[in-house]
C-alpha cells in the first residue's frame, strides 16, 4: 500500500471522489510517479520509479486508462478550480486556447486523422502528420519560482477527424465548435470573474467569436487578409432601411506602416526571449472587423 504525504495527499485527495476505491489505489500510484518519472512519461515509465514494474500486478495500472472509466469532465473542473486558486486567486482568468497532434497508429483508433502538423509545419513548408487532435485550454499564470508564464492544461477535447462522424450519423464538426462548450464551461463556474481567452490566427473566426464574446473577453491574432472598418456612424431619426453595422474601410496595414504620420509610442515588454525585456513600438485604433 502506498502511504503518501499528508500535504501531498491533501492535494490528490481532491480528486478521489472521482474514483472508486479499488481504482483509487493505482490512480495514486500513477500520478506520484508521473511527477518523478524522467522524460515521456507513460505508464511504464512511471512503473519502473515508482517500483513494482516486477510485479504481476502491474497490469492493474495499464488498465486504469484502458478500462476504468470516471466523469472526466468533472475532474477538469476541479483540477482548474486547484490551479485558480494556488496561481490566480485575484486576478483575471486568463485562458490559453490551442490544438496540437498527437502522433499515434493503429487500426483501432477510429477517430483519427491527417492535419498539419503545428510544430513541423511553416508558412513555407506544409508538413501533414496523422493521430488524433485535440483541443486544449491552458490556464496561463505566472510560476512563482520562473520569470515566464507557463500553461497548464486542464481540459482537453478530442477533435475527431471529418469522416469519423457521418460513419455514425452525425455532422462533422470543426474544432473551434469543439471549444465552445468548453469555454462556456468556465463561465458557468465563475461567473463573478473577468475571463480572457488568448489563441493564434486559427481563432480568428467570426462566428465563433460572435458565439463566446458574450461569456468571455478574446484576445486572438487578425488575419492579414482582414478588412477593417470605421464604427458605424450614427444613426438619424426615422431612416428608412436596415442600421449600419461599419463605416468608411480603413487603409491596410502595410500602408499604415509606411505612413509617415501614423503615431508611433514605443512600449517595454517583461519578460521577453531569453527573460529580457524588449522595447517594441505600436500604434493602436479602434476598428469593426
Amino acid at each position: 500500500m502506498l502511504i503518501l504525504p499528508r500535504i501531498l495527499m491533501t492535494v490528490i485527495g481532491a480528486f478521489a471522489p472521482m474514483f472508486s476505491t479499488r481504482v483509487f489505489a493505482p490512480v495514486k500510484r500513477l500520478l506520484v510517479g508521473a511527477m518523478l518519472a524522467p522524460g515521456t512519461r507513460t505508464i511504464t515509465a512511471v512503473l519502473r520509479v515508482m517500483g513494482p514494474s516486477a510485479d504481476w500486478h502491474c497490469a492493474n495500472s495499464h488498465r486504469v486508462r484502458s478500462r476504468a472509466r470516471w466523469p472526466a469532465l468533472r475532474g477538469g473542473r476541479r483540477l482548474l478550480r486547484a490551479l485558480v486558486r494556488a496561481c490566480a486567486p485575484t486576478a483575471p482568468v486568463v485562458l490559453g486556447s490551442d490544438d496540437t497532434m498527437e502522433r499515434r497508429r493503429g487500426e483501432k483508433m477510429a477517430a483519427k486523422g491527417i492535419d498539419r502538423d503545428p510544430v513541423r509545419a511553416s508558412p513555407a513548408h506544409v508538413v501533414n502528420a496523422s493521430g488524433w487532435r485535440w483541443v486544449s485550454l491552458m490556464l496561463l499564470a505566472p510560476i512563482r519560482w520562473t520569470t515566464r508564464v507557463w500553461g497548464r492544461p486542464w481540459l482537453p477535447v478530442l477533435s475527431p477527424s471529418a469522416r469519423y462522424d457521418p460513419h455514425r450519423g452525425r455532422s462533422p464538426r470543426p474544432w473551434l465548435d469543439r471549444a465552445r462548450p468548453a469555454v462556456r464551461l468556465v463561465r458557468h463556474g465563475w461567473p463573478e470573474r473577468d475571463l480572457v481567452v488568448v489563441g493564434d490566427s486559427a481563432d480568428a473566426a467570426l462566428e465563433w467569436l460572435e458565439a463566446v464574446r458574450h461569456a468571455v473577453c478574446v484576445i486572438t491574432r487578425w488575419r492579414r487578409a482582414a478588412a477593417l472598418y470605421e464604427p458605424a456612424p450614427p444613426r438619424h431619426p426615422r431612416p428608412n432601411g436596415r442600421p449600419r453595422t461599419k463605416g468608411k474601410r480603413l487603409p491596410p496595414r502595410e500602408q499604415v506602416l509606411t505612413d509617415s504620420t501614423t503615431p508611433w509610442t514605443t512600449v517595454t515588454g517583461a519578460n521577453g526571449y531569453g527573460a529580457r525585456d524588449r522595447h517594441v513600438q505600436s500604434t493602436s485604433e479602434a476598428a469593426v472587423w
